[in-house]
């Protein structure tokens, strides 16, 4: 591919709904989460949509699992997926062709709600037992307190959750 290079799509403009979070691999989860539990304790919103595909998924799970700890009878939906995305790469050098190569890309959503979901849904999953929650507190939130339910950033972007696993050397 070194004789070739990738042409950029333009982006289609979807609309999402405020209550959907469209998880990435460089997002912070953090805001991610503060994010959802503004939305589902401040805000009214009854539901919250995670969304995300590929090295993203393994985070999203993560992002719901904590969300649950922290905000008591939260139902959830679980849904998993794949799209084939087709990118386009223009030749840099005369006489070649351009091409065009497929990805199959997984993709995942997880809702989550405050409201009694399908539990004949073959990804539901009921509330977690009200002594595993722990709401969070002001002083917390305020003075810098881990909105991630303990799990620590390492500087290359991934949690070790205190046992000195993440960074890659």
């Amino acid at each position: 591919m070194d004789w070739y290079q990738k042409v950029e799509k333009p982006k289609a403009e979807t609309l999402i709904n405020e209550n959907e979070l469209r998880i990435t691999a460089q997002g912070r989860m953090r805001n991610c989460i503060s994010y959802s539990i503004t939305l589902l304790q401040e805000k009214g919103a009854n539901e919250i949509l995670l969304k995300a595909t590929g090295r993203a998924i393994n985070k999203t799970v993560m992002i719901a699992e904590l969300i649950k700890r922290r905000i008591a009878g939260l139902h959830q939906i679980t849904s998993t997926g794949s799209i084939d995305i087709t990118d386009t790469w223009e030749p840099l050098e005369e006489g070649l062709l351009p091409l065009e190569t497929t990805r199959h890309v997984s993709i995942i959503t997880i809702t989550l709600s405050k409201n009694e979901l399908d539990s004949s849904s073959i990804g539901y999953q009921p509330p977690i037992p009200a002594d595993q929650v722990k709401p969070l507190t002001e002083f917390e939130d305020n003075e810098g307190g881990n909105v991630n339910g303990g799990m620590e950033e390492n500087r290359n972007g991934g949690y070790d959750g205190g046992r000195g696993y993440g960074a890659r050397h």
